[in-house]
Formats: C-alpha cells, sequence, structure tokens
C-alpha cells in the first residue's frame, strides 16, 4: 500500500482515538473552572487560558509525535517520505527530512513547512528553511499563514494534502468527514486546502442550539436592558437571540414565522448572518453545526445531511458534494440592539432561555470578552486598506449584483439616517452606533430625515415608521427592508473586497 492509500483511509493510527478526548478534558477544565465556577476576572480567565494553552500544546505535540505508520506503509517518494517523517518521525528523522527538504530547494514544499510551524517543535528551524524558500523573512506561523494566502499560485506537493488530512484525522477523526477522499481534491474545492486551519475546537465543540427553548419577555429577567440581541420578526414571529448565549454557540437552527432557517454567528469576525435553509431542489432544510475549522478566520459550517463544508460569510459550499450545485443561501434580515431597544418595538417578542442543555457562563460580557476588546485577530487573515476604518471596526455591508458597498457603524455616531445608494439602488440606512444596529430600506426617490420619536423618520411630508421587515407610512407606502451583514471590516473586505467594492465615506 502507498504511503497516500494509508494516511487517507487508516482510522486507527496509533493513539488518534484518544486525541479529542483530552481536548475535550481540556475544554472542559477551563469552561468549568473559569466560566462556571466563577473565575470569571480578567486575571483569572488568563491565567486559565494559559493553562490551557501550556496543557493543549504539550498533548498535541505528543500525539503528533507518535508512532504512525509501519515500514510496510511508508512512502514511496522521497519528498512525501520527508514530508512524513517531518510529522511523525522521531527527533533525529525530523531533522534529516527537513534537511532533506530544504537542500531539495523547491517552494512546492512550503505549504508542508507552514504547516510543521505550527503543529511540530522547533519551528524557528522550520522558519528558516521556508525563508530560504520563499525569499522572505517569515519568523512565525501567523506571518508565514499571510504569505501563503497572498501567494495562490504556489501548488503544494501532493504529498501535503495527505499529511494535512492524517495531521487532522489525529486531532479528531470525525474530521475526515470533511476532507476524506476527493473531498480535499483541490480541484473539488471552492477554497485552499492550505488555508483551511483548526480553530481549537472538535466537530461540534462549539454545539449549535437546534429548535431552542423559549420564553416569554416577562420571563427574561436574567436580560440587562443594554445587553445586544441578535432581533429576528418573521411573519409576525418576534424573537431575541442574546449574544452573550450566542457566542458560546455560534449557531442555532429554527422555524421562525414557518420559515426554517439558520442564524450562523462567527465571533471571530463579529458577524451574524440569518440564512433561510431551504433549498430548491433539496427535500427538506439544511441544518447546520460547527466544523471546528476556519478559513481566513472566519469559520466554516457544514450541514448534516451531505457534511459539505460552507462559507458562513457567503453561504456557499466550498468542500463536499453541494461545491457543484451552484448553491447560495438566501439571507434574511437580523438586527443586533439592546434588548431594552427591541422590547419597546416588539413587546410580544419570545427570548432564547438559558435552558440551553449545556452548562455555560452566559453572564454579560463573558464569552470572548478578551478578544472582542482586543485590536488583534486570533487567527491570521489578510487586512486590507486600514486608512479609513480599522480591521475590527465595524461596518454594515449590502452585496447587490455585481457590487457591494461597507457603511462603518461609527458613521451613524452624530446622525441616525444615511440617504445613499448601491450602484443606481437608492437606500436609506436607519442607524445606532451605540448598540451596533443598522437596518436598510429601499427610499426609491425619496430622501428620509429623523423623526422626533424613536423608530420614525420623515420623508415627502409623510412620517414612516421604522419595522423589522419594511418602513410603513401613514398614508399606506411601504418600502422594503434590504438584508445587509453587521462584522468586522478585515472580515468584510477579505471575502467581499475587490474592484467593485464601495466603502462609504462622510
Amino acid at each position: 500500500m502507498r504511503y497516500g492509500e494509508f494516511l487517507l483511509i487508516n482510522k486507527n493510527q496509533t493513539h488518534s482515538s484518544y486525541l479529542p478526548q483530552m481536548i475535550g478534558q481540556i475544554a472542559y477544565c477551563v469552561e468549568m473552572i473559569s466560566g462556571i465556577l466563577g473565575l470569571t476576572g480578567r486575571k483569572g480567565k488568563m491565567a486559565m487560558t494559559g493553562l490551557a494553552r501550556i496543557l493543549g500544546a504539550a498533548m498535541i505535540s505528543a500525539f503528533l509525535m507518535a508512532p504512525v505508520a509501519a515500514a510496510e506503509n511508508s512512502p514511496s517518494d522521497s519528498v512525501g517520505q520527508w514530508s512524513t517523517e517531518l510529522f511523525f518521525g522521531d527527533e533525529s528523522e525530523r531533522e534529516a527530512a527537513l534537511a532533506n527538504l530544504a537542500a531539495r530547494q523547491n517552494i512546492d514544499v512550503a505549504a508542508t513547512l507552514i504547516l510543521a510551524m505550527r503543529y511540530q517543535g522547533n519551528p524557528g528551524a522550520i522558519a528558516e528553511v521556508l525563508s530560504d524558500l520563499a525569499g522572505e523573512r517569515l519568523i512565525n506561523w501567523e506571518q508565514a499563514m499571510l504569505w501563503q494566502e497572498a501567494n495562490p499560485q504556489i501548488v503544494p506537493h501532493p504529498s501535503y494534502r495527505i499529511i494535512k488530512v492524517s495531521l487532522f484525522q489525529r486531532i479528531d477523526p470525525e474530521f475526515i468527514r470533511f476532507l476524506g477522499g476527493e473531498r480535499s481534491d483541490r480541484e473539488k474545492m471552492e477554497i485552499r486546502l492550505e488555508e483551511i486551519t483548526w480553530g481549537g475546537v472538535r466537530v461540534d465543540g462549539i454545539p449549535a442550539l437546534d429548535n431552542p427553548t423559549l420564553i416569554s419577555a416577562a420571563d427574561a429577567s436574567y436580560l440587562k436592558s443594554d445587553d445586544l440581541i441578535f432581533g429576528v420578526a418573521i411573519n409576525g414571529d418576534a424573537r431575541a437571540y442574546p449574544l452573550r448565549i450566542m457566542g458560546w454557540h455560534e449557531m442555532f437552527n429554527d422555524v421562525i414565522g414557518g420559515v426554517p432557517v439558520a442564524l450562523a454567528y462567527c465571533t471571530l469576525c463579529g458577524s451574524g448572518i440569518l440564512y433561510e435553509t431551504e433549498v430548491e431542489g433539496r427535500d427538506k432544510p439544511l441544518v447546520f453545526g460547527s466544523s471546528g475549522f476556519l478559513f481566513r478566520s472566519n469559520k466554516l459550517m457544514f450541514d448534516r445531511e451531505t457534511d459539505s463544508l460552507w462559507n458562513q460569510f457567503t453561504g456557499k459550499p466550498v468542500t463536499g458534494p453541494l461545491v457543484e450545485a451552484d448553491i447560495e443561501l438566501v439571507a434574511r434580515p437580523v438586527t443586533i440592539t439592546s434588548w431594552e431597544n427591541w422590547l419597546a418595538a416588539q413587546p410580544q417578542t419570545t427570548v432564547l432561555s438559558r435552558d440551553t442543555g449545556y452548562r455555560r457562563n452566559y453572564g454579560s460580557g463573558f464569552v470572548y470578552s478578551d478578544y472582542f476588546a482586543s485590536p488583534d485577530l486570533m487567527f491570521p487573515a489578510i487586512v486590507g486598506d486600514e486608512s479609513e476604518v480599522k480591521r475590527k471596526d465595524f461596518i454594515f455591508g449590502i452585496q447587490d449584483v455585481g457590487i457591494a458597498k461597507a457603511w462603518p457603524v461609527k458613521a451613524f455616531t452624530d446622525r441616525g439616517v444615511i440617504n445613499d445608494a448601491i450602484g443606481t439602488r437608492n437606500l436609506v440606512l436607519v442607524g445606532d452606533a451605540s448598540t451596533r444596529t443598522v437596518r436598510a430600506f429601499e427610499r426609491g426617490d425619496l430622501s428620509f430625515e429623523a423623526g422626533d420619536q424613536p423608530g420614525v423618520l420623515l420623508a415627502d411630508g409623510t412620517s414612516w415608521q421604522v419595522a423589522e421587515d419594511g418602513l410603513e407610512a401613514a398614508d399606506g407606502r411601504t418600502l422594503g427592508r434590504v438584508p445587509g451583514r453587521l462584522a468586522y471590516w478585515f472580515a468584510w473586505d477579505n471575502y467581499m473586497g475587490g474592484a467593485t467594492a464601495e466603502l462609504f465615506t462622510e
């Protein structure tokens, strides 16, 4: 058997089945100690995070260095053999393998070296070899990943795919569902395998909420007036999903107002997008979960029917059997606002219960608080022009046919209404920077201004009420709402940027 066949189909490599349990134990201990038992202060969380990183790194290194294959399963070509030894050999074999890869002087092993920088010992030596091949100084994994993103023309050696799938399979055997066999064939993927990174959790390690329990507004005493919520209203069915809960789950699958939907929330890119899950030609709605993988610091979700991976930000499948199905999920409007504001506008709303079936600290300002407060990204992604907005400034973006436009949320600091357009489509945007709230509506030839009361606009001598599905004039006229997405600038610029992209400026 050739090495590729062995590494792609063997699910019983040494100790592989135990690694997810150990990762789970680390996460469980940190969660139990820092989250559940009350170490909620900054120092307490930092201490527990540091301990988790030390334990996690030690355990993963031990597993990756364990023997993986007998001699009969060894690679038949030299590059594949050296690459395998770089990851799974003993110390002397790893040193020899790195020297051989360096002497070969071919850039096609760059992806393998970058992967090794993250998971193997002695990243400094690996960085030196990679820097020599790349022709520029790359001192750590983060820099190397940015360089790799910027150089899509470099095609990895065939052994890279085999090594990476084997590595992921050791971390969690369930990862094979997404990348096994032809699923990781670069010709059948919409994104590069080199840019798929492990986010630190197993499959469903961030558990989705499926048809979660809802309670009345009167029973939602756990919420503070300034807690932010995802507000959704469809066909008169209004619901509030607090960010302090959704940050732990990042996904819900539900039926709202008779419409099957999923909210995909990527905490890393600050974006929660509501998608319809009924797809033409499929017998039943898709149900989504979190794969544990990332692409350019954005979560890759998966559907439970086909195990295809999907880009959370675009609503398109990127690996698996649905890639060729030409599917793009339809986005529906969702609003981030304060609980106080939502309740005032939607007094009959129901609210996500804290009784989710999981033990988490659902307290205000706890989940991801350090990341949200930091200007830095947690995982590498190229960031474009930051002269007007910084990487983690919030923007509200709309994508239309062949064009995309973003409005910085801070533009609504001193004014609540912006009359603008995307291409030839006239829009009015109503926002509140203090609650991260932006809604967009069609405006035709009208020009709007803020009214005297919250949620009221004025145009053409008539008052218009701001509703979740559109603007409603006192004389009966209506203007429809336009779906958009709130996100950090880096995410929007990375996924929607380009020659047809615009940024609103004063």
